[in-house]
């Protein structure tokens, strides 16, 4: 289905013409006739599989002009907050619709200040709560709430916040889920504040035809990051995300990549909204190689040509493995998915393979030289024994 056989704002079908969207996806095929006929849905789709879009343009249908806020969008980081406030901006803008980022590790005022000329406010919920506790945003003309990333949200311990802020909402509104996975706390926020929804599941986006997934077994723990600079310089074609257990150790291997001549940033929850942004823009724009990452980059970012992922600690679970690789192998691209694989990452990876779907292969070690992998030595303060004079 093409966009131009929607019934929509010739604005919005001229701007999906101009970001190069012809087809609908799935997702957005299914979800949109319901949207606008103002039904409650509840999407479970992954990232990539145009999601936002598919609330997106049935929303800004809907949102009248200077009549004060009408939508609120909640997701779970800071990250997704600016790409989904980014996604509105771009087709709001020749309908005059204005769309608002609130979320922390910034300055209010400027905030409070674009509220009030705003119909649409996307937020992370530690920062609407802020808002609401200050009296700085008016949920009275709010028709519309979407909860984007919803079991992640809950992953994060943000199930009170979430709670806190729906109290707040008109009850004659439209309620959106959006959801990688329908897991029981979703479930129960599904029936506690939607009305009879609509529930629309898609297939994963991931062609697994096209993703290659291996691993290799390392006996000495030293050699993991000397691979992973042979695999990075000699293997990979386009973009890759390096994911690691820790925001220390991320920070570790992004400096150690650039020692070894690769351009890598490093993106985790310990940075500043700044820096965070840099990292992300400078992969987004091709201006590095590598982005060294906690999961906080594994969910609800759409980063694109992204040819390889390395799981340089391996995660917990199967779904913490599988919203990982989602990151490639999109659009009909090839991609590889390769674990690192040592002693401590045992037990974990045996949870991994629990899953009868994935089909991870062994792969023989090649040959690589062995780099250097420096760790900045703690300074030591020496306490000088002093002896009283006599």
């Amino acid at each position: 289905m093409k966009f131009e056989e929607l019934n929509l704002n010739q604005h919005l079908i001229e701007q999906t013409n101009k970001q190069g969207f012809e087809q609908l996806t799935p997702i957005q095929e299914k979800c949109i006739p319901e949207i606008i006929k103002l039904k409650d849905v509840v999407g479970q789709a992954e990232t990539g599989s145009g999601k936002t879009i598919a609330f997106c343009l049935p929303i800004l249908e809907k949102i009248k002009p200077g009549k004060g806020l009408q939508t609120i969008v909640l997701t779970p980081t800071r990250e997704l907050c600016i790409q989904v406030t980014d996604v509105f901006q771009t087709f709001g803008k020749k309908i005059d619709v204005t769309t608002t980022s609130v979320y922390g590790g910034v300055g209010i005022h400027p905030q409070i200040k674009k509220i009030k000329t705003s119909e649409i406010v996307v937020a992370t919920p530690g920062r609407m709560l802020d808002h609401l506790r200050r009296r700085t945003i008016d949920f009275r003309k709010v028709r519309f709430l979407i909860l984007d990333e919803t079991d992640k949200m809950l992953e994060m311990g943000f199930i009170h916040d979430v709670e806190k802020i729906i109290s707040y909402t008109p009850k004659n509104r439209n309620t959106l889920m959006f959801s990688a996975t329908i897991m029981r706390d979703v479930k129960r926020l599904m029936h506690k504040h939607l009305k009879d929804p609509v529930i629309i599941k898609t297939k994963s986006q991931v062609d697994k035809s096209k993703l290659h997934q291996i691993f290799f077994d390392i006996h000495d723990k030293k050699d993991k990051f000397s691979l992973l600079v042979h695999l990075l310089k000699h293997k990979t074609s386009d973009l890759a995300i390096v994911f690691c257990a820790t925001r220390k150790e991320s920070d570790l291997v992004a400096k150690n990549l650039k020692k070894q001549g690769i351009v890598a940033s490093a993106i985790h929850g310990g940075m500043t909204q700044k820096q965070r942004t840099i990292s992300l823009d400078k992969l987004k724009k091709e201006k590095t190689d590598v982005l060294v990452a906690t999961d906080v980059a594994a969910r609800g970012l759409d980063i694109k040509n992204v040819s390889h992922i390395y799981n340089y600690d391996v995660p917990k679970t199967p779904t913490e493995y599988i919203h990982r690789i989602g990151r490639t192998a999109r659009a009909g691209e090839k991609g590889v998915a390769i674990t690192l694989l040592t002693r401590p990452d045992h037990d974990n990876f045996r949870r991994v393979q629990s899953d009868d779907e994935l089909k991870i292969n062994r792969t023989e070690i090649p040959e690589f030289k062995k780099v250097p992998f420096f760790i900045p030595q703690k300074r030591r303060r020496f306490k000088k024994n002093r002896r009283r004079r006599r």
